[in-house]
């Protein structure tokens, strides 16, 4: 089986788009007036809203993308995210309305439901910066045990932590650290576990997804110190892998490895693509720990591309890194699922988070772009006879599953992979995640 999910929000959910007189400029924290809400068992499907009959038309799995956070379940919702709203100071007050609708949504149309996120300091309620270490600890527990028992036997896949680690592949410093100490992932799986034992458990992270290359005489060809052609940030995705593997080894209930693959088509140094051979390498490695793999949260801005580049180009290099990069996933057994953050450019939180750009596989008016096909394209090797690196503009891909160059000497996305600029003094990981977990959107210059 493989997930082939989305992100989803609520008010595109239940909303139709002619419904929402002011539009939904920021859909991601926007909510819905409980009145609002349809009875999923009550509306024929012809009447649901364009956004919700294509999730039910392309997918078959959902992810939460943003009310099912710590943040938004206890401080920031009910209601629009506003400076002016008075957030709630209880810890034990918690509004899963949004979320109920959303998850029955899902089960009334037999859709798998992934949990996302429990822990994940950039969006905790703010308060846990003033308790003492005993108090964080009991709080995070209690979150845990909270959210998981409420939705026993309805969500059976969380994300349990997200994002912990730097560019430098150690522990961010954030509030669960320095509260709770280093060991605190490890705890929080352990708690998730008891919360429900039947849950699949996943670690997520960002900027994780390639491992760059290495020749040695034993086949291991991600571990050596004496590695060539390093993906974008090796360092991360090192410490990725070195994380997930303490785990296993020290027994931790840890089912599957996120690897969100938010993708810049012109990104350069930290925010560069990695090869499909790169995912592949990577993915393969986590796979022998015993670890399933996915794509946790995919998407390909484009605008960074340079002004030289045509429509034509930017949807090329859009298709190539969505086909490409799913086609090298799915040839390694361990990997289980692909999961878009968001499937239509209408909704999508990269123009709230980022700027303006069309990173997803529809169009504002959820017709279909070449990263459609793309997808498509990459999901057919999974059907009896499907071979990986099928026919893309009249050349095959198959060469770039192991190896980056291809026999004539051409590199992979070599029409509009952008060249790295001149070394500022910083380092590969200048202008990624500092070790206070500064997320990727606040950082200056980001491709």
């Amino acid at each position: 089986r493989v997930y082939i999910g989305t992100a989803i929000l609520p008010k595109p959910l239940f909303l139709h788009d002619h419904q929402d007189q002011k539009g939904i400029p920021c859909a991601t924290i926007s909510t819905v007036d409980q009145h609002q809400i349809p009875d999923p068992a009550a509306t024929p499907t012809n009447e649901l809203p364009q956004y919700t009959q294509t999730i039910l038309s392309e997918f078959n799995s959902i992810v939460i993308e943003h009310h099912l956070k710590w943040g938004p379940l206890v401080h920031t919702l009910p209601g629009p995210i506003s400076q002016s709203s008075p957030p709630t100071m209880h810890l034990g007050k918690y509004d899963f309305s949004h979320v109920d609708a959303m998850v029955d949504f899902a089960i009334h149309h037999n859709l798998h439901i992934k949990g996302h996120v429990l822990i994940w300091h950039v969006t905790s309620p703010p308060f846990l910066e003033d308790m003492t270490p005993t108090q964080v600890r009991e709080a995070v527990k209690r979150h845990i045990f909270t959210t998981m028992n409420y939705f026993k036997g309805r969500i059976k896949m969380w994300d349990v932590v997200n994002e912990s680690l730097a560019a430098d592949g150690t522990l961010v410093e954030n509030v669960f650290y320095r509260k709770m100490g280093p060991d605190y992932i490890e705890q929080c799986f352990r708690w998730a576990h008891e919360a429900d034992p039947d849950a699949f458990l996943i670690y997520n992270d960002n900027k994780v997804e390639g491992c760059g290359a290495v020749e040695t005489n034993d086949g291991d060809s991600c571990s050596s110190s004496d590695r060539h052609n390093e993906a974008p940030i090796q360092a991360k995705a090192d410490g990725f892998y070195n994380l997930l593997k303490d785990l296993v080894e020290k027994g931790v209930p840890i089912h599957g490895a996120g690897m969100q693959a938010h993708f810049s088509a012109g990104g350069t140094k930290h925010q560069r693509p990695p090869t499909p051979a790169m995912v592949k390498r990577q993915i393969r490695r986590i796979g022998e720990l015993g670890l399933k793999v996915n794509m946790s949260e995919m998407d390909v801005r484009i605008s960074k591309l340079p002004a030289s580049a045509d429509d034509e180009l930017k949807s090329t290099a859009q298709s190539q890194i969505y086909q490409d990069i799913l086609s090298a996933a799915l040839s390694e057994p361990s990997f289980d699922g692909i999961w878009l953050w968001g499937f239509a450019d209408r909704h999508t939180w990269v123009k709230n988070f980022y700027y303006d750009d069309a990173p997803l596989i529809l169009d504002e008016k959820y017709q279909r772009k070449e990263s459609y096909v793309g997808v498509q394209n990459a999901l057919k090797t999974l059907c009896p006879g499907g071979r990986v690196g099928e026919m893309m503009g009249g050349e095959s891909t198959q060469c770039f599953l192991e190896q980056d160059v291809d026999e004539n000497g051409n590199a992979w996305g070599e029409g509009w992979m952008q060249p790295e600029p001149k070394e500022d003094g910083n380092g590969e990981t200048s202008g990624d995640s500092t070790k206070e977990g500064q997320p990727d959107w606040l950082l200056p210059d980001t491709n």
